[in-house]
């Protein structure tokens, strides 16, 4: 299928009638990232771009109250996509866009919004910030019922293919859909874990980016799903294995060059490329409950199963939580192991970009790289290197987070107060449920 690529109101248009488009599923996501969508029909497109989709704001997750919550939805024309797996004739396609007010302001709330506005941040200072996020998922059998489960589609490990891939037919149907929307797929194999699996995408700028993140979930689960399989972004979902991780591949760029390569120095890397990140080092722990927003996240950052722990940073030892790829010039970047594909890609990025600016403004030190497995130190080891750990659960995340004036502004006061919120019901829902590992543990001897 051909590539569509928009760019203006009109383009959108043309290409409806030109493709017999017959209905549009507009989307955004609520503060957790999940994503909320209607369809409309064709004749109300032209409608939608002039004055917007207006919706219940109280109705999602972390908006708004009752008494305020008329919303609308306008539609921004780059992101639209035209869904390749359904009928060609009748088609139906994709479009997302941003929360505004009745008055006609931003709504603070929108995750959209949010890292616009760190974007903003990063232009005052002359920078643009480019990401190449490394996703991965499991693909599970569905019941007869056409329900989740985690039994596994193969037993396949790191880049096997078929028969131990049994999967990989749907992992290429998954990748030309998403070469057919306009992802520039750079890899695409089997990962560690049975049953898991990665895609990774071309950088780009980091609203685009965010974008594809989204569109990446929505692709992958509705793929599989017609194939007979269920994708699941949770982290961790099998004891025993390899989570999913999202690795950040991040960058600044500065004039149309990358300003994190310097080849005057011995490691090619400039000073701002390690202000950049001493910031990250600085703040993680106050934002972790945004790249890893589950209790499941806190089950894959465990020693033993690849996933980082320590907070350290190295341009060779991949047991650190920043690890500096070895490509330099153009291709220079900094890789933050620890989020998972359970974030608001939004909320995670924009975080990830103030830190490092706040590195860059306030010239944070990252200290000197830790270039030994971690994991083999003892605990008195890491204490005498001064090596702080990630948090070990939701709980201890969202207590740094909220006592965090950093994440408070680069949030903003809505979403950041909506969002701890949001947090602790879900810790006190998970502390009062009685687990099978207790049970397993004590029914039996108590």
């Amino acid at each position: 299928m051909q590539k569509i690529v928009c760019t203006t109101k009109e383009d959108v248009l043309d290409t409806v009638k030109e493709r017999d488009v017959k209905f549009i599923r507009t989307q955004f996501t609520d503060i957790l990232g999940i994503i909320k969508s209607w369809a409309i029909p064709v004749e109300q497109l032209e409608d939608a771009f002039e004055n917007g989709v207006m919706f219940d704001g109280s109705s999602i997750e972390g908006f708004t109250s009752i008494e305020e919550s008329d919303m609308k939805l306008v539609l921004d024309p780059s992101t639209f996509r035209i869904l390749p797996w359904r009928p060609t004739k009748g088609a139906v396609a994709r479009i997302l866009g941003d929360v505004y007010l009745p008055d006609g302001k931003p709504f603070q709330g929108d995750p959209r919004y949010v890292l616009k506005s760190a974007i903003e941040e990063a232009k005052k200072m002359g920078f643009s910030m480019q990401v190449g996020p490394e996703m991965e998922f499991f693909l599970f059998k569905l019941d007869a019922n056409g329900n989740p489960t985690t039994e596994l589609s193969d037993q396949g490990g790191y880049f096997d293919f078929a028969p131990l891939d049994r999967a990989q037919d749907v992992r290429r149907d998954i990748d030309y859909a998403l070469e057919s929307m306009g992802f520039r797929i750079e890899a695409s194999h089997h990962e560690v874990a049975p049953s898991q699996h990665e895609i990774d995408f071309r950088f780009g700028d980091v609203l685009s980016t965010a974008d594809n993140v989204i569109t990446f979930k929505y692709v992958v689960k509705s793929i599989a799903y017609s194939k007979g399989y269920y994708a699941t972004f949770m982290p961790k979902p099998l004891f025993g294995v390899n989570g999913s991780g999202m690795h950040s591949n991040q960058s600044l760029f500065k004039d149309g060059k990358n300003a994190f390569y310097d080849p005057e120095t011995p490691t090619q890397l400039s000073q701002e490329a390690l202000y950049y990140v001493g910031g990250l080092l600085k703040h993680i722990r106050e934002f972790t409950a945004v790249t890893n927003p589950i209790v499941n996240s806190y089950k894959r950052i465990v020693p033993g199963y690849e996933a980082p722990v320590y907070i350290t940073w190295s341009a060779k030892n991949r047991s650190s939580l920043i690890r500096i790829p070895a490509t330099r010039g153009q291709g220079t970047r900094i890789e933050l192991r620890c989020p998972d594909p359970s974030c608001n890609p939004y909320l995670a990025f924009a975080l990830m970009l103030r830190a490092g600016l706040d590195g860059i403004k306030n010239k944070i030190d990252p200290g000197e790289q830790t270039n030994v497995n971690i994991f083999k130190l003892t605990d008195k080891e890491r204490e005498a290197k001064g090596i702080l750990s990630l948090p070990a659960d939701l709980k201890e995340a969202v207590n740094e987070m909220t006592g965090s004036a950093f994440v408070k502004e680069a949030l903003g006061d809505h979403v950041f107060s909506h969002y701890i919120c949001a947090k602790n019901m879900e810790w006190d829902d998970y502390k009062t449920v009685v687990h099978p590992w207790e049970l397993s543990t004590y029914l039996h001897m108590l």
